[in-house]
């Protein structure tokens, strides 16, 4: 169960009440993310305003193919469901792709410049101290400069983000066995 209250739906801001009311009945999760949020809507605007442009809008360099293979990625390393679930480019990445592929990147025909994303992804996530110039080397030999800092600006916010909802208890963990 959530770590904070979850703010009754018909108490929520217009904005997160929107949020709330476009979820499927059926998905506790999600409408539990807009209910937590209920102290403090204007936090949850600011980061979807920067986070959906930079994410599947347009804004960047990198594709949004390989923007939503590093997120999906991370969604399993920090075990939030609703982020695994959520498909911000169906249009892009496959079901399959998404629902393990990106946990399989070696085998999964991704590119080159797919597959060091994801492990480089996933490198940040589990073991971001020990990131040395060899794979920063790598990375910079598919990706400019430019296109890295973004890839690692991006990983580090799907990695933070998910972690909170992680914290937060939005779901029930269970064993599916």
């Amino acid at each position: 169960m959530s770590r904070m209250p979850l703010i009754e739906p018909e108490a929520l801001p217009p904005y997160l009440k929107t949020i709330h009311n476009a979820t499927p009945a059926d998905n506790d999760l999600g409408r539990n993310f807009a209910r937590v949020f209920g102290p403090h809507p204007d936090l949850v605007k600011a980061y979807q305003t920067f986070y959906h442009p930079w994410h599947t809008g347009g804004e960047g360099l990198l594709e949004p193919r390989l923007k939503e293979l590093i997120r999906l990625r991370i969604a399993t390393l920090n075990g939030c469901v609703l982020c695994k679930s959520v498909r911000m480019a169906p249009t892009v990445v496959s079901e399959e792709e998404a629902a393990s592929g990106v946990d399989h990147a070696d085998s999964a025909g991704f590119t080159a410049r797919e597959r060091a994303a994801i492990h480089f992804a996933e490198k940040m996530a589990v073991d971001h101290h020990n990131i040395d110039d060899a794979d920063v080397a790598n990375m910079r030999r598919l990706f400019s400069d430019a296109e890295f800092l973004e890839l690692s600006m991006m990983a580090g916010q799907y990695i933070g983000f998910g972690r909170v909802l992680a914290m937060l208890q939005l779901e029930v963990a269970s064993c599916p066995i």
